[in-house]
């Protein structure tokens, strides 16, 4: 089955800024057109990439229509609320939240965290069976996911038991019934691959995110709301499962237990972190249970793709520690099976030979191994590793900055060297940035004429650098001007192209020949145009054909044009 994209990029909004690229941890994203657009078949959602983006071109789909649909169907719908709620709404009470919830429609509202204490006591029941032993929390579904998809090795480890979330929608459908739908909310877009994937026990994911935006439709302000007694979590409020939203807080919420005295926990946050404990894991025996606390986002749930940022993440994880409540019944026993079988899913890894990606290379200039200045502009880590990215089509070769510089430096270059006209580009410094051969040939001194004036400050070759001060200062162009140089006259134009930063100059030697006749033309042309209509109408007044002062107009154009040179002209100037 094809993997929806829930992350899409709109094109017009996307800056070819490459950020996502540079945040992404598995460079799961492909750019065609321009484009940074999210691979399905390479991400796990973790959504670095929509917090990266600094146009917010990278938007989680929408499932709020599918909800409400839901809702309009008249079944009773059920919230699963994630346990982070607490840091998304500080200071408002959770009756006014599940009262909110209750008038936007929903059945009934249950915490996460309840499924949460069922993963945590299956994992103690799994961990008494089976003694030393690396055991990885399958509490992260971004985490699975990575593991699955990229260190498939490291499956046997990762705990056989279902997410919180989904253990809670088993809960639930064993509470209410099966007929019931179940919507869960929470600051992770995962969750939304969750209910792709399980179907037969969560319906739809929404994020805080949307939430905000549908009571804010709705007018619905939370600090308002008067709550009652009957606004309360079912089936019972969660007590130690609270803790799973901060770092750590699953090792928190099984301290104490006298079964586990022999059991390490590892908390672990952040895909870079993720990925560097993963690394060593299939080597490694332990001489007892190790149980790797691990979660795609740094300073877990409640630092989420799509957590609020109103408060500090140290008052965020207090926020929770307050809130969560001890637990009573340690260790607990688990009320239902949640059994959940990991299977293997493997990207697709091409290796390339050296040759392979020294031709890639060389499409973008890259020529030696000192061409490769692995300065992250592309948002790969390496050149080596745009060079995979080229050959998979996953990038384009503009996307390298050194690439893209050069090659516009060449057109500039081109373009300088076709322009009849001398032309420079000064800094603000008033030192030659670029300029072309005319130039030079026009300007320096000599009979030995410097192949470059690059780098040469501008009034110690021209005697007229004051007025490039004067646009420079200004800002304000300077257009066919005409200054006699030596025994030339030239018609000279100033322009900003960075304000009060970086200019460029043009002049034309209107006394060389070639101009006198451009001139001419030019001129001849304009009475073609001006006076044709008149002519017209006075011959026709005349009888005669009006053609005939168009022929001898266009005789004086001819007679200048350089299509047609006499023998006598073809040695020299006229």
């Amino acid at each position: 089955m094809e993997q929806r994209n829930f992350i899409k990029t709109g094109k017009h909004e996307c800056q070819d800024c490459n950020k996502c690229i540079r945040e992404c941890p598995l460079k799961a994203i492909r750019v065609q057109d321009n484009c940074a657009q999210v691979v399905p078949e390479l991400c796990i959602l973790c959504g670095n990439c929509t917090l990266a983006c600094p146009s917010t071109a990278k938007q989680v789909c929408d499932d709020l229509p599918t909800v409400i649909a839901l809702l309009n169907c008249r079944r009773a719908v059920v919230v699963s609320l994630a346990p982070s709620f607490v840091t998304q709404f500080p200071g408002v009470r959770p009756g006014q939240l599940i009262h909110a919830l209750k008038k936007l429609g929903f059945f009934a509202v249950s915490e996460t965290a309840l499924g949460a204490q069922q993963v945590s006591a299956s994992i103690v029941s799994l961990m008494q069976s089976e003694p030393k032993q690396i055991w990885i929390s399958s509490a992260c579904p971004a985490v699975v996911d990575f593991v699955r998809k990229y260190h498939p090795e490291c499956l046997p480890h990762v705990c056989g038991v279902l997410s919180p979330l989904l253990a809670h929608c088993k809960m639930l459908r064993a509470y209410y019934g099966d007929d019931i739908a179940i919507v869960s909310i929470g600051p992770c877009i995962a969750e939304k691959k969750e209910a792709e994937e399980h179907p037969e026990l969560l319906d739809v994911a929404l994020t805080f995110e949307d939430l905000a935006s549908w009571m804010m439709e709705k007018h619905i302000n939370l600090n308002e709301i008067v709550d009652s007694p009957d606004d309360r979590f079912e089936p019972q409020e969660a007590q130690e499962g609270a803790l799973f939203p901060i770092e750590g807080g699953m090792a928190a919420g099984l301290a104490g237990i006298r079964a586990l005295d022999d059991l390490k926990f590892m908390s672990i946050s952040g895909m870079p972190n993720v990925e560097q404990a993963l690394k060593d894991i299939s080597n490694w025996t332990p001489e007892q249970n190790i149980l790797f606390e691990m979660n795609a986002c740094a300073g877990s749930c409640i630092n989420g793709p799509k957590a609020a940022r109103n408060t500090s993440v140290a008052r965020r994880r207090y926020d929770i520690l307050q809130y969560a409540k001890p637990a009573t019944d340690l260790p607990r026993r688990p009320s239902i099976g949640i059994a959940q079988n990991h299977t293997a899913s493997p990207v697709e890894r091409n290796g390339y030979s050296d040759l392979q990606l020294r031709e890639a290379l060389r499409t973008v200039g890259k020529h030696a191994v000192e061409d490769e200045v692995n300065c992250g502009g592309c948002g790969y880590d390496t050149c080596r590793d745009f060079a995979r990215a080229l050959i998979a089509r996953n990038a384009e070769r503009m996307m390298c900055a050194t690439y893209t510089r050069k090659l516009a430096q060449k057109k500039a270059n081109a373009l300088l060297k076709k322009m009849p006209s001398a032309v420079v580009i000064v800094d603000e410094d008033l030192k030659i940035i670029e300029c072309n051969s005319n130039f030079v040939r026009l300007f320096a001194a000599g009979d030995e004429q410097p192949k470059t004036l690059e780098g040469s400050v501008l009034s110690s070759v021209i005697p007229f650098s004051y007025l490039f001060r004067r646009v420079l200062e200004s800002a304000e162009d300077i257009v066919g001007h005409d200054i006699r140089y030596q025994r030339s006259i030239l018609n000279t134009s100033i322009f900003t192209i960075e304000p009060h930063s970086v200019m460029c100059g043009m002049f034309q030697d209107i006394t060389e020949p070639i101009f006198q006749k451009e001139q001419i033309i030019g001129r001849a042309r304009e009475v073609i145009q001006k006076n044709l209509k008149t002519v017209q109408q006075i011959a026709y007044l005349l009888g005669e054909n009006a053609a005939d002062s168009e022929i001898i107009l266009n005789s004086i154009v001819q007679s200048f044009s350089p299509e047609e040179v006499d023998d006598n002209d073809a040695g020299g100037p006229p």
